[in-house]
């Protein structure tokens, strides 16, 4: 039997195995996104109960050759508390990215670092502002990581350079095409140009980090909306649940 010890990981989804046992779905970063059955996992004394949780930083060693192989240990990996309130849904949106767009088994160790360092900032309570273009970031990272983001610093059908003043939009299925203002979501070439840049930097979370943060409120909410429309594009359509579940609380009355 495989045995594989001491791997950093984060626990994405869990689910019932038997009356006493839980499968749980990680993200590791030697190994990508794999499905670990924790044996007794429900039971009050089992040490996996208190450490098995989302948006936390665990070091997990399993075993088996099974398309699901069992947990032998998983400890806290330490250096910050899970997230709370919106923080947290936004952890559990990521999650269900994660789910959604990498295989089993399909190591991104790029990505793995991008989503920890997500979780980093989620659970630092910096505001909603940084917060926001953290998960921008992230979805930037994960798109390009899983093969779906285009060339930012040139229009996709045409390779025609991007001009600073004019503006572009990013389509699911056109890639990065030009726009006019007022009609649908876009940026300025500058814009694009810099996220562009700062994807290919040695440490593209923290580049990319700056340049969303640092972008005007409009152009926040602009690149927010062509993000999205492509992740769900690529995410085979349906509202994502935590998505729903975001739309569902903000209409409930204050």
């Amino acid at each position: 039997m495989k045995r594989v010890n001491h791997e950093p990981g984060y626990v994405l989804h869990r689910y019932d195995w038997s009356e006493s046992s839980v499968i749980v779905e990680v993200f590791t970063r030697a190994h990508g996104r794999m499905a670990l059955v924790a044996k007794g996992a429900k039971r009050p004394s089992s040490n996996f109960r208190p450490v098995l949780l989302p948006l936390q930083p665990l070091v997990l060693s399993w075993g088996g050759d099974a398309e699901i192989r069992t947990l032998k240990s998983a400890e806290w990996g330490g250096g910050h508390v899970m997230p709370t309130g919106e923080a947290l849904l936004s952890g559990y949106y990521a999650n269900e990215l994660l789910m959604r767009l990498m295989a089993r088994e399909d190591a991104h160790t790029r990505l793995f670092d991008a989503y920890a360092a997500l979780v980093h900032v989620l659970a630092a309570e910096k505001g909603e502002t940084l917060h926001a273009a953290a998960l921008r970031t992230f979805e930037l990272l994960l798109l390009r990581e899983t093969g779906h983001l285009p060339a930012l610093d040139a229009q996709t059908l045409t390779f025609a350079p991007l001009e600073p003043d004019e503006s572009y939009s990013l389509v699911a299925e056109g890639g990065l095409r030009s726009a006019h203002e007022g009609q649908g979501a876009w940026l300025p070439g500058r814009g694009w140009l810099a996220l562009a840049e700062a994807l290919d930097d040695e440490a593209p979370f923290t580049a990319v980090l700056g340049v969303c943060a640092s972008l005007p409120g409009e152009q926040r909410a602009s690149l927010r909306q062509q993000l999205r429309e492509m992740l769900h594009y690529h995410c085979g359509g349906g509202i994502l649940r935590t998505r729903q579940m975001m739309i569902d609380l903000q209409s409930l009355p204050s």
